[in-house]
């Protein structure tokens, strides 16, 4: 009964290491892989995605977001099958190691040297002088051509033996290494990398950036400062270039500074910023406050400011600053906080026009009203808009790992493609005052190649047995 459970999970074993072993996995896989990357280049990915799933009915939509299409990338079952891919050409490499390996050590075998004995030899011709001369002139050409050349002699015969490029044996290897690698990389850059964007404005810091697809937002752990901002513009009005100068900081202590352009990123602490556009937002307002009592304070104010109103304990926060909202023009959202309560509403720059257009609608619509806070009333003078800077931001530490794949795999498919294991064996014995001399060669890929070198190797000879 043991012995049968031993059997049976030894025949489990050999099913699952032949299923992993297998070339025909191999195709499936980078087969199911290749029209995934096409679902993936047809089918918007992340932000891109936000736009379509709009237009789409919500059913198909559910389908798409549940098998993760719209960020296949870094989709659990896309990891899946690189995982898969990786795992099968190691079972396949292990598999199909020994015997290389042994093609590789078995570099001299018994079988040509029968053939160097008869009539079968690949070359075969007589060349004036005793074997041992004949023998030296044909090992120093040789050893020209060939990086290792052993002489052995055996009663008056002469056999040498060149040798090249046994290493080629490896190269199906070398290039399974390099695509594990870059899949190492992949994995890699899909599970620790980010990508993402944040705009600045000008003389603006900030130490978060918001991730594509809605998945949230990254805390760097430095801050990033936007010094300065600068635009050139053609003739015609379309921008020739925009610069970007830029500081690190780190603890509040400026480690780096520098300037960001368009196609020049800057990288800092292992993350890459893009220059990838700019805009307009509003800056700062220039707020009028009157009291009851004929005062007037001239405030010039920022999203987020705060400032007290005498008399009444009283704070003003600025909630927002529009350029143009609801196309009435340039307003302002105060909101105050008293004893009373919070009360907000708006501030606009031309409320006299809009009163004029809409009679009566700072009564319909008290947010409207710039007086609605007594005995205090505000106005607006105008906004001055600031530009701000947009990066993308990204890092992906596996980009060093998939350059070394790359360089690994080419190095690979030039071992494959242009070199070869080649031998070539040659026996110099005497016959009659003269050398007889067999030549034999084997080579695992480019027999053309392998029977130019006997062809000028036996050419050599002959010629220099003539000028003898």
């Amino acid at each position: 009964m043991g012995k049968g459970n031993k059997n049976s999970a030894e025949e489990r074993k050999n099913a699952i290491w032949s299923f992993f072993a297998s070339v025909r996995l191999t195709v499936v896989l980078l087969i199911v892989i290749a029209v995934s990357s096409i679902l993936g280049t047809l089918i918007p990915q992340q932000e891109e995605a936000q736009r379509i799933m709009r237009e789409l009915p919500p059913a198909l939509v559910s389908i798409l977001q549940s098998l993760q299409l719209f960020d296949m990338y870094h989709s659990v079952w896309f990891l899946l099958l690189m995982l898969l891919l990786a795992v099968n050409l190691i079972v396949c490499s292990l598999n199909r190691f020994p015997r290389t390996w042994r093609l590789f050590r078995s570099a001299r075998s018994g079988e040509p040297s029968r053939r160097l004995e008869g009539d079968a030899a690949d070359r075969i011709f007589t060349a004036g002088g005793m074997p041992a001369g004949v023998a030296d002139q044909l090992e120093g050409l040789l050893r020209r051509k060939f990086r290792a050349v052993h002489r052995m002699e055996d009663g008056g015969v002469v056999t040498l033996h060149g040798e090249k490029g046994a290493f080629s044996y490896l190269g199906v290897y070398v290039v399974h290494a390099s695509i594990l690698i870059l899949l190492a990389g992949a994995i890699i850059g899909s599970l620790s990398g980010f990508d993402g964007y944040v705009n600045i404005p000008e003389g603006g810091t900030i130490d978060t950036v918001k991730l594509r697809g809605g998945q949230g937002t990254k805390k760097l752990d430095f801050a990033v400062r936007c010094d300065r901002f600068t635009v050139e513009f053609y003739e015609n009005g379309m921008p020739r270039e925009f610069r970007s100068d830029l500081t690190f900081l780190k603890d509040g202590q400026i480690v780096r500074e520098g300037s960001l352009r368009v196609n020049h990123p800057i990288e800092f602490g292992g993350i890459r910023f893009y220059q990838a556009s700019y805009g307009n937002q509003p800056g700062t307002a220039l707020l009028t406050v009157r009291d009851g009592g004929g005062g007037k304070k001239l405030l010039k104010v920022s999203a987020g400011d705060q400032f007290e109103l005498g008399g009444r304990k009283a704070v003003v926060s600025v909630l927002r600053i529009e350029e143009n909202l609801m196309n009435m023009g340039p307003a302002v959202k105060l909101g105050i906080m008293s004893e009373e309560g919070g009360i907000a509403f708006w501030v606009f720059s031309h409320i006299r026009e809009i009163e004029e257009a809409n009679p009566g609608i700072t009564k319909q619509v008290p947010q409207f009203n710039p007086g609605i806070f007594k005995p205090f009333y505000f106005s607006l003078g105008g906004i001055e808009s600031a530009y701000f800077t947009g990066l993308q931001v990204s890092t992906d530490p596996g980009v060093p790992v998939v350059a070394a794949g790359a360089i690994l795999m080419v190095a690979g498919f030039m071992i494959v493609f242009f070199f070869s294991h080649r031998q070539i064996w040659v026996r110099v014995e005497g016959r009659g005052g003269r050398s007889r001399v067999s030549i034999v060669g084997r080579c695992n890929r480019d027999p053309a190649g392998l029977s130019r070198d006997m062809d000028n190797l036996a050419a050599v000879e002959r010629k220099q047995s003539l000028q003898e």
